[in-house]
């Protein structure tokens, strides 16, 4: 009795934290910023872990093709909700600032992944064992559809637009990348953790556990979702802090912190090439999901195909600083694998693009010639400029990334 209290434990904390947000929605309770931002954040951080154990579980009972299109599209409901708020207000408020607000979610996300959680598990791995990480040779279909879709990004800020035909060509990506991965052989369910005593169920009860999970959760990122948005905003304006820095980086925290967490447990258990593999997977659908559903919405929410979602250079700047990003990822682990000196490379990179604009700014004028605009260019050239080099020392490893495509 106690071994089976103690295993349902992570489930009735998660929904313990998630019920406040919930409740103060439905009763209209009005909040200060702080503190709205404070309970709903928590509440969808309660929400996503729930959801990570119930899209796990989930896999036990579908087919492959089809929990991997459901369980993509589930897992990236949390980051989902706020950036599609974010883009609806911008829909509605053309002259507002939910645009930029939009676009600094999506970056902010995305370069997370990458900067930080890769770079962790790398960390804890070789503390652990003391070796790189090695990937099998299926995750070249995930890296392949990535360069794809990265190869894409590059022509958004080029040409200064994220129009409704961009947002087809990422859905389109992640179609065809869902239709390969259909095809490879299904696995065995390796979950771990809390999912663990979902996928021990009878076959009935699991699916009815998995699907109130799935309502409750899915009911709580959406409820939360505007009081969370609205009180960073109000939290920015409260304290004077910048509020595009407040939810490019504060606001997919919340979203994001289940899957860190998952992805550094497998890492310290050993299992390092599944917790890369998970967050690989995560980034890819973020790249073409999340990013190929924005103008779509936006489009909706204006009523219109023929204004694309407003966004000035600034925002241009940091799609190409994400897509830079994304492009140094995909070459680095064209090899299969990801070395404790690669991962400390992109983590000092994206620190460095993350202080560096605030440590120019707050010089007396310009530093050595640079501005705190120039920053993010300047980190995006260098990107690119490391990517090439490694390109040009191992192509054979680029080019065997087409392999993928044979799902």
């Amino acid at each position: 009795m106690m071994m089976k209290l103690r295993a349902c434990l992570p489930f009735l904390v998660a929904i313990v934290v998630a019920l406040p947000g919930i409740y103060l929605r439905l009763a209209g309770v009005p909040l200060d910023p702080p503190l709205a931002a404070l309970v709903s954040g928590v509440s969808i951080l309660g929400a996503s872990f729930l959801l990570l154990w119930a899209c796990d579980a989930a896999q036990a009972d579908v087919s492959q093709a089809l929990a991997l299109a459901v369980v993509a599209l589930v897992a990236v409901l949390p980051e989902y909700a706020v950036d599609m708020y974010f883009t609806w207000e911008a829909g509605q408020n053309p002259e507002s600032d939910y645009a930029q607000y939009a676009i600094a979610n999506m970056t902010g996300a995305n370069r997370l992944l990458i900067g930080v959680a890769w770079g962790a598990v790398a960390a804890i791995y070789w503390f652990r064992k003391r070796r790189q990480i090695l990937l099998h040779h299926e995750r070249r279909l995930e890296l392949i559809f990535l360069a794809m879709a990265t190869v894409y990004a590059f022509v958004v800020p080029l040409k200064g637009t994220l129009a409704w035909y961009d947002g087809m060509v990422f859905l389109g990506l992640y179609l065809w990348y869902i239709v390969l991965a259909g095809r490879r052989p299904c696995p065995e369910c390796e979950a771990g953790g809390p999912a663990d005593l979902l996928i021990a169920m009878p076959k009935g009860r699991r699916r009815v556990a998995v699907g109130g999970l799935f309502l409750f959760a899915g009911g709580a990122i959406l409820a939360n979702a505007e009081p969370f948005c609205e009180g960073l905003l109000g939290t920015g304006k409260a304290f004077h802090i910048n509020e595009f820095f407040l939810v490019q980086w504060l606001a997919p925290l919340a979203s994001e912190a289940p899957e860190f967490v998952v992805a550094m447990m497998f890492a310290w258990r050993g299992n390092a090439s599944l917790a890369l593999g998970s967050l690989l997977s995560s980034k890819l659908n973020q790249w073409t999901l999340l990013v190929g559903t924005i103008p779509g919405v936006f489009a909706l929410s204006h009523q219109s195909l023929d204004h694309p979602i407003p966004m000035g250079s600034f925002q241009m700047q940091e799609i190409l600083l994400t897509a830079a990003q994304s492009f140094l990822a995909v070459v680095m682990l064209a090899a299969l694998r990801f070395s404790i000196s690669g991962a400390l490379l992109l983590f000092v990179l994206f620190a460095g693009q993350l202080v560096m604009p605030s440590i120019v700014a707050a010089g007396p004028g310009a530093c050595l010639g640079l501005s705190a605009e120039m920053v993010h260019p300047l980190f995006s050239a260098l990107y690119v400029a490391l990517a090439i080099l490694m390109f040009l020392r191992r192509p054979a490893a680029i080019w065997n990334l087409a392999k993928g495509l044979r799902g």
